[in-house]
């Protein structure tokens, strides 16, 4: 039987447009969880496909999941659009009973216990603020790992602590609003983590850093989005050139390159908190010169004393 506990229960927010080619997956995979959601949200962001369809019949068989319209923009948006319509389904519901909130794509088929050992991870510590597992695709037939660091939790599927949450302020309405509030989060004390277990190994459907235009949009997007975030130069440099190493191979990684350059060059605005940007450059200075896991382990503890659990 799944586990219904009222002081595990998650409140899940899905934006979703268009995904009938994926959401399946995603759906029966929910409903086969050890750890279900108290509440599913599914913001239908303007589809045209037969997402609408799909989503009735598995809300009418299902009364904790929940569908709400989202007036149609008329294209499909990632980035800022996203968060709007998580915000757009968020303010539909009462989310103050829910101790845990989860922002998840519909393009992810997940593992049966996914949602039971992240919470089983998140009481046995409480400095945890947001996790996930580890984002893995299909590449001629084999599962191959997406490479996401240890120190984030994954955009396609965050799960925080409502207390984190609130203390972050939330998601930031803008391209890497995924990595931002993993940094907040680890600034103000909380620990944000992903773990590469069987248990939290999910397939990712549609590839990462895609576009609704072209992948090589969203390649540049993503550059843009590190210097709106306030990335050090040569941190982000050496991301590219480790990303250069995954299809589209040298190409991908120099489109990133070329996304942030241009930003740089452009004087586009950046994140209105200097010291987050501040404390982000130190992270990666440092991340360089010991590498991620002991970077992050040396900030954990340094940030340890400024810990709030309410």
């Amino acid at each position: 039987m799944p586990d219904t506990s009222l002081a595990r229960a998650i409140l899940v927010v899905s934006p979703c447009r268009n995904e009938a080619d994926y959401m399946r997956a995603t759906l029966d995979s929910m409903v086969a969880q050890t750890l279900r959601p108290a509440l599913w949200v599914i913001v239908d962001d303007g589809s045209t496909d037969e997402t609408p369809a799909i989503l009735a019949d598995y809300a009418a068989r299902h009364d904790w999941i929940r569908v709400v319209r989202k007036p149609d923009r008329g294209h499909r948006a990632v980035g800022p659009g996203v968060i709007e319509a998580f915000y757009f389904g968020m303010d539909a519901v009462d989310s103050a009973p829910y101790p845990y909130i989860c922002k998840l794509d519909l393009d992810l088929d997940l593992p049966p216990r996914y949602f039971e050992v992240l919470v089983d991870r998140m009481e046995a510590n409480p400095r945890i603020g947001t996790c996930s597992g580890k984002p893995y695709v299909r590449r001629g037939g084999a599962l191959v790992s997406e490479r996401r660091g240890d120190e984030m939790s994954v955009g396609m599927t965050k799960l925080y602590r409502r207390t984190c949450f609130d203390a972050i302020g939330g998601f930031v309405r803008e391209v890497m609003w995924d990595a931002i509030d993993c940094h907040k989060a680890r600034a103000m004390g909380w620990i944000a983590v992903s773990w590469d277990d069987p248990d939290l190994r999910f397939e990712h459907l549609r590839p990462m850093g895609s576009s609704q235009t072209s992948i090589w949009t969203g390649k540049r997007r993503h550059g843009f989005g590190q210097w709106f975030m306030g990335s050090d130069p040569l941190f982000y440099a050496a991301t590219c050139a480790f990303r250069m190493a995954e299809p589209p191979y040298v190409l991908g990684g120099l489109a990133m390159l070329q996304g942030y350059v241009a930003a740089w060059w452009r004087g586009d605005r950046q994140l209105d908190d200097p010291e987050l940007r501040a404390f982000i450059r130190a992270y990666q200075r440092r991340s360089l010169i010991v590498g991620k896991r002991r970077a992050t382990a040396e900030f954990e503890a340094a940030r340890a004393s400024l810990f709030r659990p309410t």
